[in-house]
């Protein structure tokens, strides 16, 4: 169990990097799904593993960084949804906008 949590951890933060590294490169939009899909994924790693290692301020501030990514992914999601109902948009937003 230590090693998949610590696996997990690791996963986490290389996705933040990753992330980090496309939106600085100019390679994706910080306001695209791709990149709130990673920045969700490195965040709940992090949380999981910084939980499960006692260390609570930093499995807080995972927890807040997920759910600003999730409001953030929400709110991509709306357009998209609301759109395809009226028959005005594309089925689904782009991965790297």
């Amino acid at each position: 169990m230590d090693l998949l949590l610590e696996a997990i951890g690791w996963l986490g933060a290389a996705l933040l990097l990753t992330g980090y590294a496309l939106v600085s490169s100019a390679r994706v939009h910080g306001d695209g799904l791709l990149y709130q899909l990673i920045n969700l994924g490195g965040a709940v790693g992090l949380m999981v593993n910084s939980a499960y290692n006692d260390a609570w301020p930093s499995a807080g501030l995972n927890l807040v960084w997920a759910s600003i990514g999730v409001v953030a992914l929400v709110k991509l999601m709306r357009p998209a949804r609301s759109a395809r109902a009226d028959g005005t948009g594309d089925s689904a937003p782009a991965l790297n906008e």
